[in-house]
């Protein structure tokens, strides 16, 4: 006559290797206790955002170095000599093509990453990608310790140091989207996409700090120590997928009604036993099953969806003067007299740090503006277009003052 007890929903068992190294240690250090859905998106954040910030950083001494590699006359006469191949009469166009090769295959090796992200764990991926990229930004530095003055050693470094930089977006999108909603995605992608502006900042200031060494080697060399030292951040704590820690997917059912936002959603905080991390799905009796990679969209298929081509026209230009400021603006300003004087190379490093400065803000108010008025095509062309008469008054009075200069 007694009742008939419902059954006991027994958590998920998965196995501790599924989490890298450090977040599983520090799991057991909190007596197997998992870390809530919270906690795990909040460190996702974080880390993929000193990922690509150093990404970014390591590619701005290229920008810095310019005018030391190519002085000018009147510095050739302050005793600033140069370095071959670059301080010839062609140095400025064979600069140029370190830019270019190093594009070129950045450009290629987006493609292939993107499919071979898709196939292997990105965790893994991303940090062969920062390792290898820091090793041959290093390399690029290390030229000068090894008198190398052979074009093809600085064409060969930026090819490879592309094809590994190239490996970075694609994995940091993807683990964003493994661990975000749709909900306020426009705020938050522009909140985490200032890595890119903070990271030129950072790269651009250490480059210019090193110059001051009297070694230009030394303004590669930090950063891509540094960006080396971020891989091994990546490679212990990035948890690629909620599934990995036992929470579920934000875009399933659970998911979408508590996990859109920020950093928001309901968390699950289940004790381990027997070395494994315990979850629950959060409105079902199932337990959370083992993440299932989806199916890689291929090359036709993605051009099919609604928007790709667009906003992939608009990307190319956009990026189109992001990158020509990015790798010319120092030698741009250092070249151009403001206010009657020349800045050196390490003022006009300081200087250009302003325009990401500026992209800081606008990605974060863009972000903002087409939530909260779900008008995100709106908002790209209204900003490209408001741009072009940025771009003109910057060219015809920038050299006024530094005042015109900054504003």
């Amino acid at each position: 006559g007694g009742r008939e007890e419902a059954p006991v929903t027994k958590p998920f068992a998965m196995d501790r290797a599924r989490l890298p190294p450090g977040m599983a240690r520090l799991v057991a250090s909190r007596g197997g206790k998992n870390l809530s859905a919270h906690q795990y998106r909040f460190s996702v954040l974080v880390i993929t955002f000193l990922s690509y910030m150093m990404y970014h950083a390591s590619r701005k001494p290229p920008s810095i170095v310019k005018s030391v590699l190519n002085p000018t006359d009147e510095q050739r006469r302050a005793g600033v000599p140069g370095w071959a191949p670059f301080n010839g009469p062609d140095g400025n166009e064979m600069l140029g093509q370190t830019d270019v090769a190093f594009l070129a295959a950045y450009s290629v090796g987006m493609f292939f990453s993107g499919h071979i992200g898709d196939s292997m764990d990105l965790r893994v991926f991303l940090t062969y990608g920062m390792v290898g990229s820091g090793l041959f930004v290093c390399a690029f530095g290390f030229g000068q310790a090894w008198e190398q003055h052979s074009m093809a050693y600085f064409i060969f470094v930026q090819i490879a140091a592309g094809v590994f930089q190239s490996t970075g977006w694609p994995s940091v999108v993807s683990v964003m989207g493994n661990w975000f909603g749709k909900s306020k995605r426009g705020l938050i992608m522009g909140v985490w996409n200032a890595h890119t502006s903070i990271g030129n900042i950072l790269g651009s200031l250490l480059a210019s700090a090193m110059l001051k060494t009297g070694d230009w080697g030394n303004a590669f060399v930090i950063n891509g120590v540094l960006t080396i030292a971020c891989g091994w951040l990546v490679y212990m704590f990035l948890v690629v997928a909620p599934e990995d820690a036992g929470h579920p997917s934000p875009h399933g059912a659970a998911g979408e009604a508590g996990g859109d936002g920020l950093l928001g959603g309901k968390d699950v905080s289940e004790n381990v036993s027997d070395g494994a991390v315990g979850s629950i799905n959060h409105g079902s009796n199932r337990p959370v099953s083992p993440k299932r990679k989806p199916q890689a969209a291929g090359f036709k298929a993605a051009l099919k969806i609604p928007g790709v081509v667009t906003f992939s026209l608009c990307l190319f230009f956009t990026k189109l003067v992001a990158y020509t400021f990015l790798y010319w603006l120092p030698f741009y300003i250092e070249r151009t007299e403001i206010g009657g004087v020349y800045l050196t190379p390490a003022q006009a490093g300081r200087l250009s740090t302003l325009f990401d400065i500026g992209g800081v803000a606008g990605g974060i108010l863009a972000g903002y503006v087409s939530d909260r008025f779900n008008a995100r095509s709106l908002t790209s062309a209204g900003f490209v277009y408001l741009s072009i008469p940025v771009l003109y008054c910057y060219r015809e009075y920038g050299g006024a003052s530094m005042t015109a200069n900054v504003v």
